[in-house]
């Protein structure tokens, strides 16, 4: 095998085993980490020298697009001049991985002045930097993917790492919403796809699987196989939604031994599902699917009557994909 390829394996190795050490390590103090910034009236500022101001920054990004309102602040910077921007509602986010980098911990006196919680991101528990923070997050590594252990590369693979669940735990926390996502990106694919109406997704005409009331589960089931949506919609004589088989439900019935393929549909059916407007943005039917653990939405006008069906992977855009006015 060719040694660039044994190399580049080895490295990919090693800093796989750095970010999986960290799920050994993580403990109570992520979790107080997730509610001071939770409760915080201020914003998170990240600061770091190096390589690890540089994930720092990357960790702004991050925190600011899920809604946790964050700045980069350069340490030697911050001395002179811009220490001015952090207020005491603040959180303070120091990275250092040998937790002894002196401009860092110089700056560090200041923040403590000014009354800020401190959270330091370190591969060294027992350095200044922890003794003079709040809550420790250990972001150790065994040793850097650098022949030489010199080069920052595991060390800060492991702090991104650890910014990123930091950042999830908080949109969990906060119950941040896809739709709130479409607002912190109006720019991008996401953004754009859930700016759209959900006519602009939907499927409709005979592309729509539906059977009427009266009809055998057995036919609603070829129904069901036949597209390949997860669903099938009972619709009334007068084209209106009366229901909705899923293939969850068929299952269930499998496991309870209640599945009569002789029933009518309206016996096996969830009466009065979720649905939604054709002109409703895609980020509010995307919000119902999440509340309700669903993937599927039937569209109906103001009477009920069915209009269409909406899958969650046509709004994310997998699979085949278009729009209904192209």
């Amino acid at each position: 095998m060719n040694d660039i390829i044994v190399q580049g394996r080895e490295v990919l190795q090693i800093e796989a085993d750095a970010i999986l050490n960290l799920i050994k390590s993580l403990d109570e103090n992520f979790v107080k980490a997730v509610d001071i910034i939770y409760n915080s009236k201020g914003r998170v500022v990240i600061a770091g020298i190096g390589k690890s101001g540089l994930v720092g920054k990357k960790i702004v990004a991050t925190l600011n697009s899920t809604g946790t309102k964050s700045f980069f602040l350069h340490p030697v910077e911050a001395m002179h001049g811009d220490l001015g921007m952090v207020i005491p509602d603040d959180v303070f986010l120091a990275i250092s991985n040998s937790g002894e980098t002196e401009e860092l911990n110089i700056l560090m006196r200041s923040i403590q002045k000014i009354g800020c919680k401190i959270i330091a991101f370190t591969g060294n528990k027992n350095s200044t930097l922890s003794k003079i923070s709040d809550t420790v997050i250990d972001v150790s590594v065994e040793r850097e993917a650098c022949p030489f252990g010199l080069a920052p590369t595991a060390s800060t693979t492991a702090v991104l790492a650890m910014g990123d669940a930091l950042a999830v735990a908080l949109i969990y926390k906060k119950d941040f919403k896809s739709s709130d996502f479409k607002k912190f990106h109006p720019g991008g694919t996401i953004g754009q796809r859930l700016s759209n109406k959900v006519k602009d997704f939907m499927i409709s005409g005979d592309l729509i699987p539906s059977v009427n009331e009266g009809t055998r589960l057995s036919d609603a089931v070829i129904e069901l196989n036949r597209l390949k949506l997860g669903a099938v919609l009972v619709i009334t004589k007068d084209e209106k939604l009366a229901g909705i088989i899923t293939d969850g439900d068929i299952r269930r019935l499998v496991v309870k031994g209640d599945l009569d393929y002789d029933k009518p549909v309206e016996e096996c059916m969830i009466k009065n599902p979720s649905t939604i407007s054709k002109d409703a943005p895609a980020y509010d039917a995307l919000n119902i699917m999440e509340q309700r653990q669903i993937t599927i939405l039937p569209i109906v006008d103001s009477d009920k009557k069915v209009m269409g069906i909406l899958h969650l992977h046509d709004i994310l855009g997998k699979g085949a994909f278009k729009f209904s006015g192209e």
